[in-house]
């Protein structure tokens, strides 16, 4: 007897959950060495400090829930919300507030809801935001890029740094702080755009977009180009998120005055822009399922990012933008289902499905 052999439309593939970890990981690695060149150890203290918390919050609530540990560890899940929430944190923060952050995190948004998959909302920024409201002067206070200190002043080394960040350590060392870009742009006091960048060292002494912050997201903007070419997701949101913050901007700049929101150069190349688009809103978990959903859920996260930072108090709008699209998802999923293998039509999710071809 002849035996047909059937193929699925699936697609197989050989990576799994920590291998995609990994590589996220491995991909955080240019914008974090920018970060660093800029702004000191602070930053590479903050994923030290975070990645610590979160590994032991992740294996006690394993232990807790009678989960192998190890098994669980394994998938570098909890190591990726901690490397996301250290990057987004201002470097030299207390060692208090990382903690806070990372734990909620790792505790409260994501195994407050099962674990893994079923959380609804992205646990790094939830943990941003915690901070944020919570503690906005520690969450407002970055350090100074290192071009710009004073002639003679040298930057905190990893010594200096270590003392300003963790409690036993009873020296004090000061550090310079500075507004960042959209922060300085947002509070601009009556300049035109031509003179805010003429007197304004943070800009002058820029490329394109304020002082490190620049280098920075195209750091972050390399790493995410390596996750698209290994396939770790689709093109769909990061790009519609970049493509609508831009346009926005781009529609709303007037030309240079002094009650412009901004290029869409500064748009994209300050803040946490590309840190967002290639690694929070790519988040599977969070973010809608299909090609088309992805698209409108990017879209919609960089307009509210635009309209929070011209017309809300956060200059830098990622974690809210991001959160409030994490509510949307389920109703973009409901109506942009792919059409099921073998019928004509989509459905949508609240539909019941049947087994007869339309």
């Amino acid at each position: 007897m002849a035996l047909l052999k059937l193929t699925s439309p699936h697609a197989h593939t050989t990576q799994n959950t920590g291998n995609v970890m990994q590589l996220v990981l491995l991909a955080t690695i240019p914008g974090a060495l920018a970060l660093t060149a800029f702004f000191g150890w602070g930053t590479l203290i903050n994923v030290v400090i975070a990645s610590i918390v979160a590994v032991g919050c992740e294996a006690t609530i394993m232990h807790l829930r009678k989960r192998p540990v190890m098994f669980y560890l394994r998938d570098c899940s909890a190591l990726v919300t901690a490397v996301l929430l250290g990057l987004a944190l201002p470097p030299l923060a207390p060692w208090w507030l990382v903690l806070v952050g990372t734990s909620f995190a790792i505790v409260i948004a994501k195994h407050l809801y099962g674990g893994l998959g079923y959380n609804p909302f992205n646990p790094a920024m939830v943990g941003y935001v915690v901070l944020l409201i919570s503690f906005p002067v520690q969450m407002t206070s970055w350090p100074a890029p290192m071009p710009l200190y004073p002639e003679g002043t040298d930057a905190p080394g990893l010594w200096q740094s270590l003392q300003m960040v963790l409690p036993f350590f009873n020296e004090s060392v000061d550090a310079f702080t500075a507004a960042t870009p959209l922060d300085t742009f947002k509070h601009n006091t009556g300049l035109l755009v031509e003179q805010l960048y003429q007197s304004d060292p943070l800009y002058s002494q820029a490329d394109w977009a304020g002082v490190g912050w620049e280098w920075a997201n195209l750091g972050f903007l390399a790493g995410g180009c390596f996750l698209l070419y290994r396939k770790v997701f689709t093109w769909h949101a990061p790009v519609s998120m970049l493509v609508a913050l831009a346009l926005c901007s781009a529609l709303f700049y007037d030309g240079g005055s002094s009650v412009s929101h901004g290029s869409p150069v500064l748009h994209l190349l300050s803040g946490a822009t590309m840190l967002g688009a290639f690694f929070i809103v790519t988040d599977p978990v969070t973010s809608a399922t299909s090609n088309r959903g992805r698209m409108i859920y990017g879209a919609l996260v960089g307009v509210l990012i635009f309209i929070i930072r011209s017309w809300g108090s956060y200059p830098d709008a990622m974690a809210f933008a991001v959160l409030l699209m994490n509510f949307a998802a389920p109703l973009i999923d409901n109506y942009t289902l792919p059409r099921t293998y073998g019928h004509k039509k989509p459905r949508k999710a609240t539909e019941k499905a049947t087994d007869t071809k339309d």
